[in-house]
């Protein structure tokens, strides 16, 4: 039997690289002051729903979803933040004061069609800062993902900025 189309498995060999890259990400979190969060491979179907939108690609076509024994919807989650954001709000980290600085890093899916380089399985790190509507937050994000490539030996790196626009603005481009 083999494993699952779309998955695959993480050998001694491939295990000594993921480590690597982990603990540079590591690193450059914990220089930045994040702190690392861990949420569960499940949530709440409505959690993503709401988080992602009701009318995304993701939501519609690319959960993997399953009714508990209780009949409750349950989806393996498809991408970290709405996990974090939960997390923080369930736990009221907002009440220590301030600006909560979160990475998180774990096995995301997708129930897409497995193409080269895509898969239904897959790894996400991933940094929110919540608390703080400060546009240097996303200078602080950008400037940790060149200093991960730089540290990797990546010199020549090329960064394209982009932006979905303001809620206001957004209906203009559908």
């Amino acid at each position: 039997m083999n494993a699952p189309k779309g998955t695959y498995d993480l050998l001694p060999e491939d295990l000594t690289k993921w480590h690597y890259l982990e603990e540079k990400l590591r690193s450059i979190f914990r220089e930045y002051g994040y702190a690392e969060v861990r949420t569960p491979i499940f949530e709440h179907t409505e959690l993503f729903q709401r988080g992602i939108g009701e009318t995304t690609d993701i939501v519609e076509k690319e959960m993997f979803t399953f009714p508990d024994r209780a009949g409750r919807s349950l989806t393996l989650r498809p991408e970290g933040t709405a996990s974090v954001v939960r997390a923080y709000l369930e736990h009221n980290l907002a009440a220590s004061g301030g600006v909560s600085k979160l990475y998180y890093y774990g096995p995301m899916f997708r129930c897409e069609a497995p193409q080269a380089g895509r898969f239904r399985q897959f790894v996400q790190f991933g940094a929110e800062v919540l608390g703080s509507a400060d546009p240097r937050v996303d200078a602080e994000i950008i400037t940790m993902a060149v200093n991960f490539y730089q540290r990797l030996g990546i010199k020549d790196l090329d960064i394209n900025l982009n932006s979905i626009g303001c809620p206001e603005c957004r209906p203009l481009y559908r």
